[in-house]
């Protein structure tokens, strides 16, 4: 292993600790003082659900619930509405496509109840500056914990 990746992955851990530490609040609760950018945590009765990294923590999570946020920034909830509809099949057409599955009698409404589940989820997030780090960081803790939501598919 190059020894500048070994060091990247070795001091992954301490940041790792510190949000699994953190006491876990909702979107709707978030405290005044939070970092800017770093990586975050929905956990639901106890499983650690999905993780993600943003330079704006306080906007990105309110946008994963938000009633009006769209496919592209309520990302998590579309793939909950994904799963629990079972139209899990990404389709880069018109009929079918994300934009046009929010619009469906069946989807949509889904979707819409699952951004509101979002926002009653635990959320832990914990400070990362560095892209490098960030990227690193939330594949390191949705590996160790499992996350099934997270995929890192290219598209």
């Amino acid at each position: 292993m190059h020894p500048v990746f070994k060091e990247y992955i070795d001091s992954l851990e301490p940041s790792f600790q510190r949000l699994l530490n953190m006491k876990p609040v909702t979107v709707a609760t978030l405290p005044k003082e939070i970092p800017q950018s770093g990586i975050y945590l929905f956990s639901e009765n106890g499983k650690h659900l999905y993780v993600g990294r943003t330079n704006t923590i306080r906007k990105r999570l309110q946008n994963h619930c938000r009633p009006s946020s769209g496919h592209n920034s309520a990302t998590f909830a579309f793939r909950l509405t994904r799963e629990i509809t079972g139209i899990t099949q990404a389709t880069y057409v018109t009929d079918g496509s994300r934009a046009n599955l929010a619009l469906d009698a069946k989807f949509g409404p889904e979707f819409i109840k699952q951004k509101k589940r979002v926002r009653e989820m635990y959320v832990r997030y914990v400070y990362e500056p560095d892209p490098m780090r960030q990227a690193l960081l939330e594949m390191y803790v949705s590996v160790s914990l499992g996350t099934p939501h997270n995929d890192f598919d290219n598209h």
